[in-house]
Order: C-alpha cells, then structure tokens, then sequence
C-alpha cells in the first residue's frame, strides 16, 4: 500500500491508494542468481542454493590470491626495480649518499634496464631518514630524482629549474615538519625515505673525461643545515625558528661503473616478492596509494610484519610471478594497443606517446600560444605503465614531451618490417632520412631480450649514431641518408660506425633516441624506415 499526503483546509491528511499488482521477472530474478553450476577458466564451480561447496570455496580463494598476487608484479613492478638497482649498488659497494660514474659510459658488462651508451651516467640514492638532504647538480646535466616507487620527483639541468647551469636541489622526505629555506634551494619533496638520482651528462666534443670532470667538480651531497644558508636573519627575528650554522658542502664517494659487472633487474622468480617485503619494510606504511597497497597486503606482505607464507601461498605465489612476468615481457615485446605505435603501419612504438609520464592523459601540445594540456581521462592506462617499467629505467615528463630541443625522445622496435621478432643469427638494416631530429645527436642500442640490458658482444658497445665515442660515428650517404646494419658480422662495404654486432644466439631489442628533438620529429614529417631482414 502507498500512502501519500494531501491538504484539507487547514489539516493534513494522508490518502491511502491501493498499490499496483506486481511480481518480480523470472529474468530479474535469473540474472541476480547463481546457477547450481558454472563453468568458468578456474574450472567448474558448484553452488547449493547459492551457497559455494568447499571445493569452489578453494578454488576461488586460489584465484583471489593469485589475482592479488599478479597485480602485486603487473602493477607495482617499477618498485621493485628501484629496489633491485639499490640492492644491486649495495653489492657492489656503492652506499647511499654515494654515486656510480661511468666515466667511459655504460658497457654490455653492466645489467641496467634499457640504458644507453652515449651518456656519461652518474647515479645513485639519497637517504632522507635523518632529515632533508641537498644535491648539488653540475651544468649542462639531464637528470632526474625518482623516488624508491620510480615516481617523479623533480627534474635537474636542462629540463629542470635550473635549466642547465647547476643548482642546488632540497630533498625532503616524508614526514620532516621543520623550517625550509626561503631562497637559495630548489625545493622537492618525496614520499618515501630514499630517492634515486638519475643524471646523464653529454660527451664534450665527443670525449667522456672532460663532462667528467665537471660532475666530479660541481656535485655536492651533504645534509641539509636548518637556518642556516636559505633563511634571512629577518625571518629569525620573526621568532619561531633558530639560527644555524652553515651546512658543509661534501663531495660525494664516486665509484666508477664502466666494466663493471652489476645487476640491477628484478627477478621473476618467487624471490620478486622477497624483494618487494624489503621495499614495504624499508618505506612509510602510506607511502604508495592504498588501493596499490591493497593487493600487496593481500598476500601477506605488510609494513611492520613477517612475510611468511605457507606452502600453500607461495605456490600461488610462484605461479602469479611466472604469468605476470610473462605478462610484462609480452607488453613489453609484442603491444597491441595502436596508440602506442608512433607512425601508421610501423613497428616503431613508446607507450609514453598515449598517457604521457603518469600514464593517465596524452602529451599536451605545443602551440605559439604556449602548452595546450589535455583533460585528464580519470584513468590510468596499467597496460603502458607495466610495459615501460618491465622495458625501462627511471621516469620523468622529460621523455614524453613535445617541445623540442629539450629532453629526449625513444622509438622502442622489436619486431621486423614483416612483424617478426630479431634473429640474431640475420642481417637487418634502417635508414633515416637526412635532417635526422636530434639538435644534441642521436643513437640506436641494441639489448638483450632476456635482460633488457645491452646485448653483449665483442663490440662492448653495441650502439651506432652520430656521436665519435665510443665507437666512430655513422656515415651518411650522398643524399644525407644514414643506414645502419645489424648482423653478426659486418657486412662488407659497411663502415663500422654504421655497423651493431648481433649474436647469433641472441634475440633483441632496438632503441632510436632523438636527444633535444626538433619539430620534425613531433609533427611526423621526418620518419625513418621499417627495420627490415636482408636477404
């Protein structure tokens, strides 16, 4: 029966109307309900009157774990590849507070990520438990700070604040509540106890040792000095805060890189989430967002407590790593989203290009007007995260933007003109047309399928492009074209600079990188060619 209210006069009544005849559908009631039985990908489950049987209860609390388990690899992997670079650094004696330079750039010997070898690389972590910490920067780096979940924290050198003439930046970890300066600092803040520094610093007339002895000269790793340089003896008298001395500027422990045989690749193996309990412990409880924490917890691994789990839990646990990994490798290798290709009908890829460094909103456009951002979608696109931090090292909106002559750009390759993967036992080879995009210079570096590290050979080296270091530059071609040829042996004819060695025995992997990318490259009006076997 409905009721409703009407007025009389002055008094308010209610008028009683009958209600409608109905019943709820047999389909309504159909779709709400769960069958006796249902075939599904885990198998038959069954179901009394809705109630599961004890063999589907464990089936789908299987499932659940593993599901947990899969997304603790597809969706936080990129933290524990900062992880297992800390861990590879401490092993080979690198401390935090400390930097690995590769004075004579990265070489096959080291297992790093997608790196490259036309960059003198100075990296290392600072450790913010104890209170702010400052980094002095040298000219002319391109540098980033990520923090221990490879999330952006700010930028150094060119496309930083100090735009290329060195600074000094203020970390400042989670949880620190005293006085910042008001000057002198380029202030960042981080939400986890240690971030990662990422600087590159480009050759000098195409020689290593002069770039290198400009970061050993200007960079500087000390603590930071409350009230000390960065507050005014006005704010002093303010009240509320101390004066204090100075803080002494120290020049970091500098390890050397070059030949040096690390790894920094996180396993795929159960050991992974050995490896992700280090990081949860080793962080604040709220340092990554709950719902990514979620699946983390699910599984048994949570701040403050053992990761213990039994026979049961890491079985499922072994299983989940084995398909995520598979699942990161074949995003990684073979994508199938079309945004991510750069060109139409083209093997060239960057899962960048679709969401941008936070994988979330495309690259807003560069007009005369200024930057024309996008909206914000509302989602993240898990896809291109788990594809860039399975393939790659580090994170910054300096790879995915479209102004040119700052940053770098990245064509990922993995297949063929034909759409096959490398054989390294085959002849290929790619032209770029004159006027290449790259005011700095550029190169191609070949990697190892299986480490995602440069693919070692002979050559130590194996990359081409326009710099003379540390193999001799490509030669053009009378109409300004470059073509370079990637084989086991070098082709006769072929000059050596225009030459990468494959092994025959090996798969792999190719990046084009524009540094300080020109208009051409971002309006698509230059474009180099398919990578295609020789026969």
């Amino acid at each position: 029966m409905l009721s409703r209210p009407f007025r009389l006069g002055t008094a308010l009544a209610l008028l009683v109307v009958p209600a409608a005849s109905a019943q709820v559908s047999d389909q309504a009631l159909g779709s709400i309900s769960t069958p006796d039985s249902v075939t599904t990908r885990i198998g038959t489950l069954a179901f009394r009157d809705g109630t599961p049987s004890a063999d589907t209860v464990a089936a789908v609390y299987d499932n659940l774990d593993f599901t947990y388990a899969f997304r603790a690899f597809t969706d936080t992997f990129k933290g524990v590849s900062v992880q297992a670079i800390r861990e590879g650094f401490l092993a080979a004696g690198v401390k935090d507070n400390e930097l690995l330079v590769f004075s004579e750039l990265m070489d096959s010997e080291s297992l790093f990520l997608t790196a490259n070898a036309d960059t003198v690389y100075y990296v290392g972590f600072l450790d913010l438990s104890d209170g702010p910490m400052v980094l002095e920067t040298p000219p002319d780096a391109l540098g980033t700070i990520d923090d221990m979940w490879f999330r952006w924290v700010t930028d150094f050198g060119r496309p930083g604040p100090d735009r290329g003439e060195g600074g000094k930046y203020l970390i400042v970890g989670p949880g620190y509540d005293g006085y910042l300066p008001q000057d002198g600092f380029y202030i960042a803040h981080s939400g986890t106890n240690r971030v990662a520094i990422l600087g590159r610093s480009f050759l000098t007339d195409d020689d290593p040792a002069p770039t290198v002895e400009v970061i050993k000269a200007h960079t500087r790793i000390y603590p930071y000095a409350p009230g000390g340089v960065g507050m005014s003896i006005a704010r002093y008298l303010e009240g509320g805060v101390q004066l204090g001395r100075n803080a002494e500027p120290r020049t970091p422990v500098f390890h050397e890189g070059s030949g040096l045989a690390i790894n920094t690749i996180p396993p795929s193996d159960f050991t992974y989430f050995e490896m992700l309990n280090t990081l949860v412990q080793d962080e604040p409880a709220t340092a990554l967002d709950p719902e990514l924490m979620g699946p983390i917890a699910a599984i048994g691994i949570r701040k403050g407590e053992d990761f213990a789990p039994d026979e049961r839990m890491k079985a499922i646990l072994t299983d989940a790593v084995a398909v995520a990994n598979a699942t990161g490798r074949t995003l990684g290798f073979s994508p199938r989203d079309p945004d991510w290709f750069f060109y139409e009908n083209s093997q060239w890829w960057n899962p960048l290009f679709a969401g941008g460094y936070l994988f979330e909103t495309p690259l807003p456009e560069i007009t005369r007007d200024g930057a024309k951002p996008y909206p914000p979608t509302g989602y993240k696109q898990n896809d291109a995260r788990t594809s860039f931090f399975y393939m790659a090292t580090g994170i910054t909106p300096a790879m995915a933007m479209r102004l040119t002559g700052v940053g770098s750009q990245y064509l990922f390759a993995a297949k063929d003109a034909d759409g096959t993967f490398f054989d390294g036992a085959k002849t290929y080879k790619v032209t770029l047309p004159k006027d290449i995009p790259a005011e700095a210079f550029w190169s191609f570096t070949l990697y190892d399928n299986q480490t995602r590290s440069m693919l070692k050979t002979p050559q130590k080296y194996p990359r081409a492009g326009s710099q003379n270091y540390p193999s001799p530059a490509a030669e053009a071609a009378g109409d300004g074209s470059t073509t370079v040829w990637f084989s086991p042996e070098q082709p006769e004819g072929v000059a050596r600079g225009n030459w990468v060695q494959t092994d025959p025995d090996k798969g792999w992997v190719v990046i084009l990188r524009l540094y300080s990318p020109l208009a051409s490259f971002f309006d698509k009006t230059w474009r180099p060619t398919e990578i295609e076997a020789v026969e």
